[in-house]
């Protein structure tokens, strides 16, 4: 097979990617195959696959964070390396419009309610709320001519460009981490300031040592360790801490080959096979090679100003504290299991811990087996890294959620779906996720080694069949996408799972630009 797929060049293109000939047939593959769908067999909602606490219990929980949390090895974990062109998606299109307009023009030419010129009528109505007018106003003084000018003239596409190209901020191409999202008084800061400044309440050990890891591309990398570097004694004095903050790249050796729509390598016009980034699961070995015990993760554009932060520190804390109590606990059944054969007492609370805390399923042929036999089968349950994950009630976000599935054995776990992975032609399943109660917002805390303090090799809890594949174009050309699975989808599939509902107030992402005129972003 290789002989007539790849030639001898092909073989040394693939090799200095750090992937092999093999592995890359085993891609091609996918393409090849019927769409793999995960079957929903109904969705967690609080009660049955996720818990609520009461008021009492959050304060025991983060009261117990405080205690224990010197006994772990703390670390915040961001995936920042995508750029924000979706952000700026309807900014973009009008700024590559070829004919003239203004935003009368294009009102009076769009359908009635067309939800892109109206994107526009706000950007522009919001434009002196925005964090970085006044380095857009800066910008477009050292061209000569000013922001008051350009609006006089109804320059319109003359700010866009001074906002998201080269000509000015360069926003367009940035990723999210670098873009102004926040103002106070005499000082605004990015996605990335607000992220260090949050985990100062939530990871600084006893040593007021705070630790961080953000994922970037190789093309921002110099710019994000220069803005780190420029501010980061500003925040280290403001909040008597050190930042220990680490960066890495997406791997090349997880890139994902390319195929046309006859499912054939795709190549270039020199011949060359095409690889592309495999999407955000790629990072299941970035997490991996983390030194840390206790890993909280969240995504780069989730954060608020800081009058709207206490309620996020506290649910850091209370997640962290469900994990420290179910991990020990966990760590606890694994030690007493592994030192001989238990008595049936032990097993049955083991069993009960497992199916109650854990929402393990434990069939019934399981809990008939001799003690030998049950012993193994809740060690090898047990023992899997556990993660505690944020749920908020679904207001119509587009994303992911919480859902019992029906794994390949029959058996059934919780499992965070995005709608990709869901056959959506089945009424069945469509009734599944129409009954579904909440929201995935990625706020995980994840646990990186076993009850022996030795690291998990997390690529043994990936679904390797949770792909997606998707249409792209290169060149004008169209092709077929490989995604790995997602890193909270099928990247931590066989990981245990408990889902906890917290207040909406902690979800705040910001998908498009307008999202920064949201009262929760702008100032009180």
């Amino acid at each position: 097979m290789q002989a007539k797929i790849f030639s001898s060049s092909d073989a040394r293109q693939i090799e200095r990617h750090g992937l092999t000939v093999p592995a890359v047939l085993r891609q091609i593959a996918f393409f090849k195959k019927p769409r793999a769908y995960l079957k929903l067999h109904r969705p967690c909602i609080p009660g049955d696959g996720i818990k609520v606490l009461s008021d009492e219990e959050a304060r025991s929980l983060v009261h117990l964070f405080d205690e224990k949390k010197d006994a772990y090895e703390l670390l915040k974990f961001v995936p920042a390396s995508g750029a924000a062109t979706r952000m700026f998606k309807v900014l973009l299109k009008f700024l590559n419009t070829e004919r003239p307009w203004s935003l009368a023009s294009a009102a009076k030419d769009a359908r009635p309610g067309d939800p892109e010129v109206r994107t526009l009528e706000d950007f522009f109505t919001g434009l002196p709320r925005f964090a970085f007018i006044s380095d857009l106003k800066a910008a477009i003084s050292a061209a000569g001519t000013s922001m008051k000018n350009l609006l006089d003239k109804d320059s319109l596409r003359e700010i866009l460009a001074f906002l998201l190209t080269g000509k000015g901020l360069g926003y367009g191409s940035l990723p999210k981490g670098l873009i102004k999202f926040h103002k106070y008084n005499g000082e605004t800061r990015t996605a990335f300031e607000e992220h260090l400044v949050e985990a100062v309440s939530y990871t600084a050990n006893s040593d007021r040592i705070c630790r961080l890891h953000f994922t970037v591309s190789q093309e921002h990398l110099q710019e994000v360790r220069s803005l780190l570097e420029g501010i980061r004694p500003l925040y280290e004095q403001r909040y008597e801490v050190s930042f220990g903050v680490d960066f890495s790249l997406q791997k090349k050796k997880t890139d994902t080959i390319a195929v046309d729509l006859d499912n054939r390598p795709f190549r270039l016009e020199d011949g060359e096979l095409l690889f592309r980034p495999a999407g955000h699961g790629a990072l299941i070995e970035n997490l991996g090679d983390l030194e840390a015990d206790l890993v909280f993760i969240k995504n780069i554009d989730n954060v608020v100003p800081d009058r709207l932060k206490e309620r996020t520190f506290q649910w850091k804390k209370i997640l962290g504290g469900i994990f420290i109590r179910l991990q020990a606990r966990t760590f606890n059944y694994l030690e007493r299991l592994s030192g001989g054969l238990p008595s049936r007492e032990l097993l049955d609370d083991a069993m009960e811990f497992a199916s109650t805390e854990l929402h393990l399923e434990i069939p019934d042929d399981v809990r008939k087996e001799s003690p030998g036999e049950l012993r193994d089968s809740l060690l090898e349950k047990l023992d899997r890294p556990l993660r505690v994950c944020g749920m908020v009630k679904n207001t119509g976000e587009p994303g992911g959620g919480p859902f019992w599935v029906e794994e390949k054995n029959g058996n059934r776990s919780c499992q965070i779906v995005e709608m990709a992975q869901i056959d959506l032609r089945s009424e069945e399943q469509k009734e599944i996720v129409a009954a579904s109660t909440h929201f995935n917002p990625v706020d995980l805390v994840c646990g990186m080694k076993d009850w022996k303090r030795r690291p998990f090799d997390l690529s043994r809890f990936v679904d390797h069949d949770a792909v997606f594949i998707s249409r792209k174009s290169q060149a004008g050309k169209e092709l077929k996408a490989l995604e790995l699975p997602g890193l909270w989808n099928g990247a931590m599939a066989y990981w245990n799972t408990v889902f906890v509902d917290v207040p909406s107030i902690t979800f705040n992402p910001v998908k498009t630009i307008n999202d920064l005129l949201r009262k929760e972003h702008q100032p009180a």
